[in-house]
């Protein structure tokens, strides 16, 4: 059987996808459509014969699905429909209703799309992805995977809200996660590094990208997430706020007259890092903080303090770590953050070793002195081999 996957994460304006063979792990192609429904595209292809970019009118999803089948025809490799085992797709809000992995059909479509309440930037825009994909693809099993998944195994301590118990069940509030896709492959690989199977294992998952989650994960099963009904809760982030007393917005309601829009642009949009420093991008803060900029010192203070609030409470909650794990764009990349989001915590048996941690890390790396009682890595994600994986093994079982 062909274990060929063309993975694809669908947004509101945009088409990511990879074809890969998950047998070798490796990527056959990969590609970007961007700027759907604006006056010019954005089309970018890798394959076999290097990379093409074009620019040209996506005016829908359907479109943009049709233009990517056009590139793999034109560049390669081709996309022989009968060698596809299937097209799994990355989406982000599963709500109570999936706790796994599940094969696409109009029932599962509708639930996903039902769901769009919890994730209206996400769901609706994966929805369309699928849709697309679907008619390209009508005979290849197509397989939802959800970021909110792995955090299903949390218990009522840590997914419930303290407010009105009814009010919570009506409108289906509670902490779902996300990023779950990211922190189970990355808790698995810790493992598997560690040379332990995942139920052997205690790990914190720093997941630090323009969105951030950390994940306490004991036994290969998540207990504690940050990100909580929608992925503003937590840490700070890029333009979002992360943790924040639900007061100030009834705050700014009263006196600065904002309506709930306005709220919401302000917390997702205008918040983080962005809102603190003025920028969202880490190499302009560290360079702002070297310039003598104390807005930018601040920003990333405040940065550092929630990550080692979230690393000592999932601490307390595992009772063991063996490992902790950066990952993400931030994380792989930035050992200025790597150093200082964990600098204080030598007590606890956590420290990074600064020769092993400088650097931009693109492979599997220990970055703790030899003998530290908690070992910490850099451990690059792969979402969508971890997408097509499931893909193939719900196929499978099937």
């Amino acid at each position: 059987m062909s274990t060929r996957v063309l993975v694809i994460n669908s947004g509101s304006s945009s088409i990511k996808y990879q074809l890969l063979d998950v047998e070798t792990h490796e990527a056959l192609a990969t590609g970007l459509v961007e700027r759907i429904g604006q006056p010019t595209g954005k089309l970018k292809h890798t394959g076999p014969a290097g990379t093409t970019t074009l620019e040209q009118p996506v005016p829908d999803h359907e479109a943009g699905m049709a233009m990517v089948l056009q590139l793999f025809e034109e560049h390669g490799p081709r996309l022989v429909e009968s060698e596809l085992t299937a097209v799994g797709h990355r989406i982000v809000q599963g709500g109570s209703v999936f706790a796994g992995p599940a094969v696409i059909d109009d029932a599962v479509l509708q639930q996903i799309d039902d769901l769009s309440s919890l994730a209206p930037l996400h769901n609706p825009a994966n929805v369309a992805g699928v849709r697309a994909a679907r008619h390209a693809f009508p005979s290849t099993p197509h397989v939802a995977v959800f970021d909110t998944a792995f955090h299903s195994t949390l218990e009522p301590a840590a997914y419930e809200y303290a407010i009105d118990r009814e009010v919570a069940r009506r409108y289906a509030i509670r902490r779902y996660g996300a990023h779950g896709t990211s922190h189970l492959y990355v808790s698995r690989q810790a493992a598997a590094f560690l040379g332990k199977d995942p139920s052997e294992v205690n790990v914190i998952v720093l997941h630090l990208g323009n969105g951030a989650s950390a994940t306490a994960v004991r036994g290969g099963r998540s207990v504690e997430t940050s990100m909580g009904l929608t992925p503003l809760e937590g840490l700070v982030m890029g333009t979002r706020s992360g943790d924040l007393d639900p007061a100030v917005l009834f705050h700014l309601a009263r006196v600065a007259g904002m309506s709930i829009d306005e709220l919401d642009d302000l917390l997702n949009r205008r918040s983080g890092m962005l809102g603190l420093s003025g920028h969202t991008d880490m190499r302009d803060v560290h360079a702002a903080v070297e310039a003598g900029d104390e807005n930018a010192r601040t920003a990333l203070d405040v940065y550092y303090h929630r990550i080692k609030g979230y690393v000592g409470s999932y601490y307390a909650h595992l009772g063991r770590v063996d490992a902790i794990v950066f990952t993400a764009g931030i994380g792989e990349n930035d050992d200025l953050v790597r150093a200082g989001a964990l600098a204080g915590l030598e007590r606890l048996g956590i420290e990074v070793d600064p020769e092993r941690n400088a650097g931009r890390i693109t492979e599997e790396k220990v970055i703790s002195p030899d003998g530290a009682e908690v070992t910490v890595l850099v451990i690059p994600t792969n979402e969508e081999l971890e997408i097509a994986r499931q893909a193939v093994e719900t196929i499978s079982a099937g």
